[in-house]
């Protein structure tokens, strides 16, 4: 009766202070939708007009130009989704089947799929609570206890099988500690690859996201800060793994005027002109839309300050995060009953709300992957709800 009685305090509060966030649910209020403010539909208009509808054409290489630009890297890769932009980065980095790719166990699918396409092991690790990103300390002492360098490599002396990267991911757009990571991956020879997917407009120390790492991949999915509908970008400063990407993602084809060649096997993973154009358009209200998604997260901020069944997630030390999905992080102790009564009581009211992804290792595709302890990654799954968070509720009043 007790517990009933705290869930129910719970879902009231909660209710109250979004309430004094948003204002009154009157419809429903989506946790993230697109908006289409600028030259969208001209733009697409034009690739019907001319044609130029295909893997070929001029909005292509103008959305790679714009994308690599707010990631601060002189080169960038459109090609069809976030996964597979992540696979082609790490397939570029030398990520060969039966490696194994360290990662969060607290991500979203795409990072572990991109892995498992490639013939790659996922090896989950631990996060920290204060970036919800992959906790450096943690993943020292675990590769310092698991592994051993080789002339080769890195190796999982419990596995037998080589480690060939780490792929940290930038949670709901909030950059992970690099820095550490970076020591980390230099300590052990491993290379970083970026799963920047929700953090296009986010910096660390004062660096774009998608730069942070060897080769980073960035998502532009409908839920995504800007979109091409469906949509993705490797992004690099090394000028060899940008022309590999680029010639694996149009199926390895070897240039020539009218002649079938290809070296390799490709992958036929080359964004659309007509996604492009919807790109080049959005990428156009990055920055705008970056500020009023900053402005909400305040707004988020300073209406739960206070409340005593958790705190809305702030951006870590150091980092200037786009806020791409606000989350409310629930007192340490809170269980999975309550979150979900929560989750119930608030979609109910008309304010979508999302857990946190279902941790990695609980899906059983996944569940005999090797893995690290993973203590805090486990409590934050209890934890976290997503709150709406589209960029135009920062208008709200």
């Amino acid at each position: 009766m007790a517990e009933h009685k705290y869930r129910s305090a719970l879902l009231e509060g909660v209710l109250e202070r979004l309430g004094r966030v948003l204002g009154p649910a009157d419809e429903f209020i989506p946790l993230h939708i697109p908006e289409f403010l600028g030259d969208e539909r001209a733009l697409v208009a034009d690739c019907i007009d001319t044609g130029w509808v295909s893997s070929v054409g001029k909005y292509v290489e103008q959305f790679e130009r714009d994308v690599a630009a707010a990631c601060g890297t002189a080169y960038g890769v459109a090609v069809v989704n976030g996964t597979a932009a992540l696979e082609l980065a790490m397939k570029v980095v030398g990520v060969q089947p039966g490696d194994e790719v360290v990662m969060p166990a607290l991500t979203f699918v795409a990072t572990a799929n991109a892995a498992h396409h490639l013939g790659a092991i996922p090896h989950f690790a631990d996060s920290a609570e204060a970036t919800l990103g992959l906790d450096p300390e943690a993943l020292r002492a675990h590769l310092s206890r698991i592994g051993e360098a080789r002339a080769d490599g890195f190796y999982n002396r419990e596995s037998g099988r080589r480690i060939s990267c780490i792929v940290p991911m930038h949670v709901f757009g909030h950059p992970a500690d690099m820095d550490g990571l970076a020591a980390v991956a230099i300590e052990f020879g491993l290379t970083i690859v970026e799963d920047a997917a929700e953090s296009l407009g986010s910096s660390y120390n004062g660096h774009a996201c998608g730069s942070l790492g060897r080769v980073g991949a960035v998502s532009f999915n409908g839920n995504k800060i800007v979109t091409t509908g469906g949509g993705g970008a490797i992004v690099t400063n090394d000028e060899e793994l940008a022309r590999r990407a680029k010639h694996l993602s149009t199926t390895a084809k070897v240039h020539h005027r009218w002649a079938f060649e290809h070296d390799e096997a490709g992958y036929n993973y080359r964004l659309p002109n007509l996604n492009a154009a919807l790109g080049v358009a959005q990428m156009a209200q990055l920055n705008e839309r970056v500020a009023k998604k900053r402005l909400l997260a305040r707004r988020y901020i300073d209406g739960f300050a206070g409340f005593k069944g958790g705190t809305i997630f702030e951006e870590p030390a150091g980092a200037e995060s786009n806020y791409w999905l606000n989350a409310l992080l629930l007192t340490p102790g809170t269980t999975e009953e309550a979150r979900d009564h929560l989750l119930d009581g608030l979609n109910a009211a008309g304010y979508m709300a999302r857990p946190v992804w279902k941790l990695m290792h609980h899906l059983p595709f996944l569940a005999a992957a090797p893995r690290a302890p993973l203590p805090v990654a486990e409590d934050l799954e209890r934890r976290i709800i997503n709150l709406p968070s589209s960029a135009m509720l920062a208008d709200r009043t």
